[in-house]
């Protein structure tokens, strides 16, 4: 670490703008260069053989990574308050690789009925396939996890707020209770991102990103990370991660840092843009419930005030039962800026209809009406409502 690297700010603003620089080692460059990389040479034999004794920290081969790569690695880390991470190419790589880094046959997973839809369908199919059992408890369940750990159950995964429905979890709870049956636990913290929430000083062992989302932020890239505490926890994600192919191209890489530069910034903005449209739809005639934690209503709002930071631009809506599937169609249709689409995160809003795509097996999920899904970008509040107004409108007519 040079010494432009060690400069020990305590504010994440100041972290995000500095962590994983070193201009020194490139000629003064602000940004760290982008390495295009698969083969490295080596002068001699003793220096190819030292490189590969140390493989997880050095330039070896460029499927485990490049200067640009670990440069983002470093910078995640240290936002995250962890000590190594992992990039792979995209969030579910890092969900995969994270379960097939602690968990082989004859394993138990317990794993939170919120959770992101593809981590569910990867439970379901591939890990099945390789011999672990995934159980689903519900998210809200808090110390009460350790009635459902047994003695094969080795991960407890997370994910606060949930996908689509956005519980806020115990993750501190949980955590205790996991460590002292002697099993790890992982995080989605995709939703907070590392300016939020702090993992690891609420018991996480694995705090999983899909950095494609709030840390790359123009939703131009696919990237994920997995950040860690324990060395030997790190050596085995980086083996997985090798072993099944998985590499993080340089320019991805790149893009990464970019949107880490301004991630508190944008955090910032999307944060209360998001609410003030939140407040909004709470008094719609048409809307039931706005689900968002950093509403004081919210039944999670008391612990999302407790461990979070503050709150991004992603959040759900309920609306009351009555309009049929071709109102909400017209409804979203005719939006001007809030765009269909999956994934979230960057400039731009989104909304998409989430009615058919929630799922519960450890519990009922029991609105009867359509579900929302919104992520709010950088557009000015009274845009994105005005924008919302014209739909409701849509909504009422077609109904």
């Amino acid at each position: 670490m040079s010494k432009r690297e060690s400069y020990g700010a305590a504010n994440l603003e100041t972290r995000a703008a500095h962590a994983g620089r070193d201009p020194e080692a490139h000629h003064g460059a602000v940004n760290v260069p982008v390495y295009h990389a698969s083969t490295i040479t080596f002068p001699t034999v003793a220096d190819l053989k030292d490189k590969q004794a140390r493989r997880f920290d050095d330039v070896y081969y460029g499927r485990y990574g490049t200067p640009t790569t670990q440069a983002l690695d470093r910078a995640v880390a240290d936002l995250e308050g962890g000590h190594w991470c992992v990039s792979v190419g995209s969030g579910m790589a890092a969900v995969s690789c994270a379960l097939m880094s602690v968990l082989k046959a004859g394993d138990h997973l317990l794993m939170v009925d919120s959770v992101y839809w593809p981590t569910r369908n990867f439970c379901d199919t591939l890990l099945r396939d390789m011999g672990v059992r995934t159980t689903y408890y519900d998210p809200l369940i808090g110390g009460g996890i350790r009635e459902l750990i047994e003695a094969e159950t080795k991960l407890v995964f997370t994910e606060s707020p949930g996908s689509l429905t956005f519980e806020t979890q115990d993750v501190r709870a949980i955590a205790e209770a996991a460590h002292a049956a002697g099993a790890l636990v992982a995080l989605d913290n995709t939703w907070a991102s590392p300016i939020l929430f702090r993992p690891f000083e609420h018991g996480v062992d694995l705090s999983i990103q899909a950095a494609t989302k709030y840390i790359v932020g123009h939703s131009d890239a696919m990237l994920g990370t997995i950040t860690m505490t324990d060395r030997a926890l790190f050596e085995r994600v980086k083996t997985v991660a090798g072993q099944v192919g998985h590499a993080v191209g340089s320019d991805e890489a790149y893009l990464g840092l970019r949107g880490l530069r301004t991630l508190p910034v944008r955090l910032r903005q999307q944060g209360e843009t998001g609410l003030a449209v939140a407040r909004w739809l709470q008094g719609r005639p048409e809307v039931a419930r706005v689900l968002h934690p950093a509403l004081p209503d919210d039944p999670g709002h008391a612990l999302w005030k407790r461990d979070f930071t503050g709150a991004c631009g992603l959040f759900g809506v309920l609306l009351k039962p009555g309009p049929s599937p071709k109102a909400v169609a017209a409804m979203l249709d005719g939006m001007s800026l809030f765009a269909m689409g999956f994934s979230w995160g960057g400039y731009e809003s989104l909304i998409l209809d989430t009615t058919t795509s929630i799922t519960r097996t450890a519990g009922i999920w029991t609105h009867d009406g359509p579900s929302l899904r919104l992520h709010v970008g950088l557009e000015h509040p009274d845009d994105l409502i005005a924008d919302l107004e014209a739909g409701f409108a849509r909504l009422t007519a077609g109904a």
